[in-house]
């Protein structure tokens, strides 16, 4: 919210002497985030003065109409300077920028020959001096002296504060509710904007017949002025609060309204009653009606939506916009005046439901001050007869249905006791009392609250407004001691292990959001059984078009690399490692679970919740496209391929503390020619390789994508690892090459060597792979380099050789394999 100090200063002494910076500080101490300051004196400098227009000649011999004015601006002579508007004669009072002014961005103001004429100096527009968007004439003053300063004429004069409003502190969206915030910060006087008016009666018949059908509404007012000028151009000194504070003037009865609720804090409506017919009725929507709102656009309205209605149907979104059918038009002469006060969490439901943020609604649903209806309603009226003419009628229309504020018990001690600083009664009492409330009682205080703070409604919002308006500065710094713990627990360490050893080889972690499309599982090719297909929809998601929670880290994870590839990167290794989450077992017979929030759930209903919350268990995955190794002058390069993925899931796995075995498989999204099953002691915790051309197509990745994804959840906890023995004496290599069956894995093989190497192995690697007709139908070789060491002694060739026969000895019994002539 912007508001202007000026404006501030109306209802809050504000000293003489306050600098720009205190008013800043004293904001930030209220609680309030100022988000900018807007000082209006810096936009112009130099000259700007208020000039008469003396004498107008008119050059007509240019193709468009040009002004050659004599402008008299406090000196001995008029000015000589050319101007194009027509929106003033001679006579009228002028803004004039002299030789030497600067205009907002940057425009220096000289003299110059122009259309054959000396153009000394420049009749401004609202646009050009920066006050305005209006650039459809120069600004005409209605009063001034000539030469004198400009500036505070056409508002140049103020500084402007935009404040960022908490959710709970809604009543500061309004000049009142910032007044009273500072007056009190600054110990000075504060008026109420609200006592303007005389609150009047309801009569017996309302100016207009009105029934309300809804819990919703909890007050209805309306008041009428009948043969006003509703279109009539606003005073000068509102339509300028409206544009500093960043409305645009509309028309007196908009501009009233809309400079009330800036004041107030309290949104209004005015209808063209002529428009209406029959008796307005504010209700709920019924199925299937629609409304065209100011905003021109047809909205479909929910029966949760509260309307008000006339005999032709919703008028009003009610809280939110008005409708166009019964807006003030050129022609309005009689206008209906609403103010009402709304149930919070409907307004804000309907707010989102149609993706409709107003500034009433942005009041509303903070909760508006349900006791200043009618006076609110009593100033529009009052300032339309002032500035539009017009009469007002007598009949005052009030439906109120509140209900008396709930006093809140408060230990008087319970702030002391909080937040660890002595209050005494004395200083509760006065915290409270300038927060609005009616406080009564001894030890345990009864607290009322203002009809301007609903929010108010427990001990707890009590203490921390007697903390905020007392001061935080009041509260001492202290750095809190440390509670010795266990540090970070098994779970926690693999985590940051398996991402700084994924980083450090060359990957980049990123973070993507859990929520994924319906359309995602047939984009990943799975297939209609896969269980991943099971996924838990959010009930309000963040976007309508991604409502599934992800099955899998890859369905998210591809989001990433698809926004990278748009920005131009081509080669990309990027990794995450997150939360998926499952259905809980038998999720479809479990009971549907209400948990109020008023109190406490009871401990069965938080048991149930407890038994249909999702299994979340935790992945890595990882997703390499483009160039493994770039080209250079001396190699080629190499694009990414599966062993590749295959690689980053091994990585991840070392890092983890266990041994992957990779088999031949298939799964999706993988290719199923190019798809490695990761197994830890037999069990398949993952999978890696290169992604599914189709689903390459259909994601919009490269071909020859690749991919891993491994559960973190399934691997095994290491247990402690005993220090590593470093031997000084030198290592024994040999080389073995085994030949067996085509179908048998080459990492099955490797297991069954390291496991008949036994302790003297340090190293085994794979590093040739032969085939041949000569080692028979449906046969392979499989060379391996094998690194043998002890710890006290240098091995023999005889104890090499020993190891090698026992490793091809468990080879041979579990896969037939024997050693290759």
């Amino acid at each position: 919210m912007r508001i202007p100090v000026s404006w501030l200063a109306e209802y809050a002494a504000l000293p003489a002497d306050l600098t720009t910076e205190a008013l800043d500080a004293a904001l930030v101490e209220c609680g309030l985030e100022v988000e900018e300051v807007d000082d209006l004196r810096g936009r112009v400098t130099g000259p700007l003065v208020v000039g008469r227009v003396a004498a107008i000649e008119e050059l007509t011999e240019f193709k468009k109409p040009i002004r050659h004015c004599q402008v008299e601006v406090g000196e001995a002579e008029p000015r000589s300077i050319i101007c194009g508007a027509r929106n003033f004669a001679e006579g009228d009072l002028v803004v004039v920028a002299l030789p030497g002014a600067e205009l907002p961005g940057g425009f220096t103001i000289g003299s110059r020959k122009t259309y054959g004429r000396l153009s000394d100096g420049m009749i401004c527009s609202a646009r050009e001096l920066g006050v305005s968007d209006d650039h459809e004439g120069i600004i005409v003053l209605p009063a001034g002296t000539v030469g004198e300063d400009a500036r505070p004429l056409v508002g140049l004069d103020d500084v402007v504060f935009e404040l960022a409003i908490t959710p709970d502190m809604g009543y500061c969206f309004s000049v009142r509710g910032i007044a009273r915030e500072v007056a009190h910060r600054l110990g000075v006087a504060f008026t109420d904007p609200a006592a303007k008016a005389a609150e009047p009666k309801a009569t017996e018949h309302p100016p207009y017949p009105v029934r309300v059908e809804t819990d919703g509404c909890t007050r209805f007012t309306l008041r009428e002025v009948r043969d006003v000028d509703a279109n009539a151009e606003s005073p000068e000194w509102m339509a300028k609060r409206l544009v500093q504070a960043g409305m645009r003037p509309l028309g007196l009865a908009v501009d009233v309204t809309n400079y009330l609720m800036l004041e107030l804090g309290h949104p209004l409506h005015a209808f063209d009653r002529d428009a209406l017919q029959d008796v307005l009725v504010v209700r709920r929507a019924r199925p299937g009606e629609t409304l065209k709102t100011l905003d021109d656009v047809e909205r479909r309205l929910d029966p949760e939506d509260m309307v008000i209605c006339d005999a032709t149907g919703p008028l009003s979104l009610a809280g939110v916009m008005g409708g166009l059918t019964s807006e003030v038009v050129p022609g309005t002469r009689n206008v209906l005046i609403e103010a009402a006060h709304w149930d919070p969490t409907s307004i804000a439901r309907t707010s989102r439901r149609h993706k409709l943020t107003s500034e009433a609604s942005k009041r509303y649903e903070r909760g508006a001050d349900a006791g200043i209806t009618l006076l609110a309603a009593q100033r529009a009226a009052d300032l339309l007869v002032e500035y539009g003419g017009g009469t007002l009628v007598d009949e005052v229309a009030d439906v109120d249905r509140r209900e008396p504020a709930a006093p809140v018990a408060l230990p008087v001690d319970l702030p002391s006791r909080t937040v660890g600083v002595d209050y005494d009664r004395a200083t509760v009492v006065a915290m409270l009392e300038a927060a609005g409330c009616t406080v009564e009682g001894g030890d345990v205080l009864s607290v009322t609250p203002a009809s301007w703070r609903p929010d108010l409604t427990d001990p707890a919002d009590l203490v921390e407004e007697v903390v905020r308006l007392h001061g935080y500065a009041h509260v001492p710094s202290a750095t809190p001691r440390a509670i010795a713990g266990t540090g970070l627990t098994p779970a926690q360490r693999r985590r940051r292990r398996v991402a700084r050893a994924l980083a450090d080889n060359g990957f980049t972690e990123t973070y993507t959001f859990p929520f994924v499309s319906r359309e995602r599982a047939d984009e990943l090719g799975l297939d209609a059984k896969d269980p991943q297909r099971e996924a838990v929809a959010v009930l309000n998601p963040l976007d309508d078009a991604a409502p599934l929670l992800r099955t899998t880290v890859l369905a998210s994870l591809v989001n990433a690399v698809r926004l990278n590839l748009a920005r131009g990167a081509k080669d990309l290794a990027v990794f995450e490692e997150g939360l998926v989450f499952q259905p809980a077992e038998g999720w479809t017979e479990l009971e549907t679970v209400a948990l109020p929030v008023s109190k406490r759930p009871a401990d069965e209903a938080i048991a149930a919740a407890i038994r249909r919350l999702p299994v979340q268990p935790r992945h890595v995955a990882a997703v390499l496209c483009g160039q493994a190794v770039p080209a250079g002058v001396d190699a080629p390069g190499r694009a990414v391929d599966w062993a590749d993925a295959v690689e980053a899931a091994e990585i991840a796995a070392a890092a983890a503390g266990v041994r992957l075995e990779a088999a031949q498989g298939e799964a999706a999204p993988w290719h199923p020619g190019r798809c490695a099953e990761l197994r830890v002691d037999g069990a398949v915790v993952g999978h890696a390789g290169e992604l599914h051309p189709e689903v390459c197509e259909r994601l919009g990745l490269p071909r020859r994508t690749a991919a891993m994804e491994l559960d973190l959840t399934a691997l095994p906890l290491p247990d402690l690892a005993p220090a590593p023995v470093v031997s000084h004496f030198p290592a024994t290599l040999i080389d073995v090459a085994v030949v067996v069956a085509e179908s048998v894995p080459a990492g099955q093989v490797e297991a069954a060597l390291r496991e008949g190497a036994g302790e003297l192995l340090e190293s085994l690697r794979l590093f040739d792979v032969y085939r041949d007709a000569k080692l028979g139908e449906g046969r392979k070789s499989l060379a391996f380099k094998l690194e043998l060491r002890a710890a006290d002694r240098t091995l023999t060739n005889e104890e090499g050789v020993a190891v090698r026969d026992a490793a091809v000895a468990v080879a041979a019994e579990r896969f037939g394999a024997g050693l290759r002539e």
